[in-house]
């Protein structure tokens, strides 16, 4: 099966998401599965194209930060493009364009899965409430495109 992840950031980025995603891609992988992982170009020192121990990594460039966040304009021509060859598509949450990726699974027919790890909470601030709020909505917006909603943890079940 030809697996695509998503999510916003990747290893060498330390943290509970990117270590959860980068165990089960291995694992998938292991068992015989082809798994693509799209995400930020956070660093960009950091190839855009890589295989790190069978899996693919593709990274879109980032335009600009929003605190943790980031945009990146070419993630959807990315997705369209990773998810006409896909058989699957994972989406691990938050992340902004989340809801954008689902609907494009939606109009290729392609099963769309969405692991909700974590709300985000980003620094005191009345900006970055701001941009908590517009986060939620995409994670709720995408949670409604999506045909499978996982979480693993009663605080977000």
């Amino acid at each position: 099966m030809k697996i695509l992840e998503v999510l916003t950031y990747y290893r060498p980025w330390v943290s509970g998401l990117t270590i959860y995603v980068e165990r089960l891609s291995r694992a998938l992988v292991r068992q015989g599965h082809e798994v693509t992982v799209l995400t930020s170009q956070y660093d960009p020192n950091l190839p855009r194209y890589e295989v790190i121990d069978g899996v693919k990594v593709v990274r879109v460039p980032v335009a600009l930060r929003v605190s943790k966040g980031v945009i990146m304009p070419g993630i959807g021509p990315m997705a369209w493009k990773l998810a006409r060859r896909t058989d699957v598509i994972h989406l691990h949450l938050p992340q902004f364009d989340a809801p954008g990726i689902a609907f494009r699974g939606r109009l290729l027919g392609k099963p769309v899965a969405l692991t909700y790890h974590c709300d985000l909470q980003l620094p005191v601030g009345l900006f970055n409430r701001m941009v908590d709020r517009v986060v939620q909505v995409q994670n709720k917006l995408a949670g409604t495109l999506a045909d499978a909603v996982v979480t693993y943890t009663r605080d977000y079940a």
